[in-house]
């Protein structure tokens, strides 16, 4: 007999339905039971824990036999391990800490990805954060996370909370990471307070590595124990294959690891990993400066990395499978860029110390042992780098070989210094005044920075090779600007003009530096002291008139800014064509701004630039006319003549024998604005009720009568 037509209906879709349970439902229920087992594998029994701390042997971590997880033999949390619980809860509970509901975010993957975050009851212990069914006695415990000194929490933020409506508290475990959503702002600040003071109450967990590092020490006299540890321990040695785990113990989680300067990092955890990848690649690489540039500027951007690295470094050179050959020597030369850019903290240069003696007396007179002492001596030397090292001082220390700094000095030619990765300002000034003569001079000298837009004394104990690093990066950040930076020897602090003989080298000095602050605008001269201080420069640059003789450029002779004050009021430049209204019509505002109508913006413009240019060369024809006109009448003035009358001249400005620095725009101008206002105030023999009241110490400590005539 047939089914009627709802009755069969009804039986075609109860089958539908259970076949979606089928599917889904039990699908999730198998995921969700995975996920359960695999939350709670920091869970050991009482008999596991006295198994793992009874072993000793350690070797490199090494993935599991399922491919999902990696392990260590001796685990991380071995100082921490909590015994095996029951399924079911205690009633009283005495050592909950804190215990309540919070949704937990389970993770569906791509079969259940719709999954809603779970509430669960949780409850803290002083070994970990525990999570069940319910909050019944008879509750099954669903999963645990051990609590560790590497353990970390991140606070809620606002962001989460306007997205999803839960203020988000998130712990990073070892191999998991819990985030727990609450609906109240006091109740997740509660929760993180108590997780962080767990955290931070647990003594600190200490790798393999650094196990063996501390027998290293304990039995450094001993060479046949030494030998022993390394041959039992294969984690301290070169390694061909990746690494799943630091050598030293970082955070777990992702953390906030964001540069300075902008770069985002992953969690420390990941990024000494890569690093690791980053040092096997040296093995094969032609040109390996760039690299072991990339891998100090990590370590300068993140510097808990700086004694993995060494640690890694140290691994890969021990035991190597050829000593001495170019692959393994490329491990030497970036131990040798570390040790003139980091130093190390001192469990770590007792470990490297070790290492580097021990391959000197295995490897007496290699390649090898060179660099092992080349980088003893750095680690003496070595406090700590504004900069990481420019492609011109690694290819140096690969070499090991010192570096030449290019110092401009005025009146003379180009100097070359030899400089070192700890060569400072100081040093090198004292070189130049034993090679000029000038340690004798009354005067200060001081290496000087000239790069675009700035020009400033370098400090006493800054290292040199930092500027010239500084400079490398200039020109990557401004590659049309030729040279991005240079050094000059000058004077620095208060000159004594009446000392200094006029054939000597310190007059050519000052002779320039007195030229330099012209041409900067710094003396506040008139125009026609200018125009005769210009005649006098080519005066003692080329001798007397002549039409055969080269004239330098203008801004050469002339200080630029005046030049293009004298231009007055410019007119501004075209802009966009103004739209033409719908009432016109389209064919109207086609022809009048179009082909047939007027010129276009940009003949406009070009149009604007030829007159910008004609009247710039209009006045610099002007001014050259002028100074010629007062060179002729230098004629038969001697070149020293010529510059003691230049100094002269500039030397009528009270502040010459000061030293000159450039400040900020904005201050600069508010000094000026109140100097303006108090020598107008003192002109007219008043009191200065125009100045604010916390501007009168400043006033009260600036030197006021050198400067009236300047601004006056």
């Amino acid at each position: 007999m047939p089914f009627p037509g709802s009755l069969w209906w009804l039986l075609c879709c109860r089958q539908g339905f259970t076949l979606l349970r089928r599917d889904y439902v039990e699908t999730g229920k198998g995921a969700a039971d995975e996920e359960e087992a695999e939350e709670s594998f920091e869970l050991r029994s009482k008999g596991d824990q006295e198994v793992l701390t009874s072993q000793v042997t350690l070797t490199q971590p090494s993935r599991a036999s399922s491919g999902s997880e990696r392990s260590l033999p001796v685990p991380e949390e071995m100082r921490s391990l909590i015994t095996e619980k029951k399924c079911g809860r205690v009633q009283d509970e005495p050592d909950a800490i804190v215990k309540g509901w919070l949704q937990r975010e389970v993770r569906g993957g791509v079969k259940t990805p719709w999954l809603r975050p779970r509430k669960y009851w949780f409850v803290l212990t002083q070994d970990s954060l525990d999570y069940y069914s319910g909050c019944e006695v008879s509750a099954r415990r669903l999963g645990s996370l051990v609590l560790t000194s590497l353990c970390s929490v991140l606070w809620p933020d606002k962001q989460t909370y306007k997205e999803t409506g839960y203020w988000a508290v998130t712990v990073f475990g070892r191999k998991h990471c819990y985030r727990l959503y609450t609906e109240h702002l006091n109740e997740a600040v509660h929760w993180v307070c108590a997780l962080q003071k767990v955290i931070v109450s647990k003594a600190p967990v200490q790798t393999p590595t650094q196990l063996l590092m501390c027998d290293l020490e304990e039995n450094r006299n001993s060479q046949e124990i030494l030998d022993q540890i390394y041959h039992n321990n294969p984690i301290l040695c070169y390694t061909a294959g990746p690494i799943y785990a630091p050598l030293l113990p970082f955070p777990y989680g992702a953390g906030e690891n964001a540069a300075p300067c902008g770069r985002g990092y992953a969690a420390l955890r990941d990024e000494a990993i890569k690093l690791f990848h980053s040092l096997q690649q040296l093995e094969g690489v032609r040109e390996p400066a760039l690299l072991m540039q990339g891998v100090l500027q990590t370590c300068r951007d993140l510097p808990p990395l700086v004694d993995e690295i060494y640690c890694q470094l140290v691994k890969q050179t021990t035991e190597s499978p050829m000593p001495g050959s170019p692959a393994d020597l490329r491990y030497w030369q970036l131990l040798t860029c570390m040790s003139c850019t980091f130093m190390p903290s001192p469990s770590i240069l007792c470990y490297l110390q070790l290492h580097l003696q021990r391959i000197e007396n295995r490897f007496p007179g290699s390649e090898m042992a060179q660099y092992g002492h080349f980088i003893k001596e750095a680690l003496h030397k070595t406090k700590g780098r504004a900069c990481v090292p420019s492609l011109g001082e690694i290819a140096g220390l690969i070499r090991r070989q010192e570096m030449v700094c290019t110092v401009h000095c005025p009146g003379t030619a180009v100097c070359h210094v030899t400089i070192t990765s700890h060569t400072t300002a100081q040093e090198v000034a004292q070189e130049l005044m034993s090679r000029l003569g000038l340690t004798s001079s009354p005067n200060s000298f001081a290496l000087y920075e000239e790069s675009w837009p700035h020009e400033c004394p370098l400090p006493e104990d800054i290292l040199v090779a930092d500027v010239l690093a500084r400079f490398e990066s200039l020109a990557g950040e401004e590659p049309h600007r030729k040279p991005p930076g240079r050094l000059w020897f000058r004077h620095y602090g208060c000159l004594d003009t009446d000392s200094v003989p006029c054939n000597s080298q310190e007059f050519a000095l000052l002779f320039e530096q007195a030229h330099k602050l012209v041409l900067r605008g710094c003396v506040p001269a008139s125009e026609e002291t200018l125009q005769l201080l210009a005649a006098l420069r080519l005066q003692s640059l080329n001798g007397d008139f002549s039409t055969h003789m080269p004239f330098p450029c203008l801004d050469q002779l002339f200080p630029p800014g005046l030049l293009h004050s004298r231009l007055g009021p410019l007119p501004s430049p075209p802009s966009n064509p103004k739209v033409i209204p719908a009432a016109c019509g389209f064919l109207a505002g086609a022809l009048s701004a179009g082909l047939w109508g007027g010129s276009s913006l940009a003949k406009q413009q070009v149009e604007w630039k030829q007159q910008l240019h004609g009247r710039f060369r209009e006045e610099a024809v002007s001014v050259i006319g002028a100074i010629m006109d007062k060179w002729k009448q230098l004629q038969g003035m001697g070149r020293l003549e010529a510059m003691a009358a230049y100094v002269e001249l500039v030397g009528e400005w009270s502040a010459f024998s000061s030293a000159p620095l450039d400040v900020e725009a904005h201050l600069a101008k508010e000094i000026v604005q109140l100097l303006q206002a108090y020598l107008c105030s003192k002109k007219q023999q008043q009191e200065t009720p125009s100045i604010p009241l916390q501007h009168q110490e400043l006033l009260s400590a600036i030197e006021l009568p050198e400067m009236e005539s300047s601004l006056s």
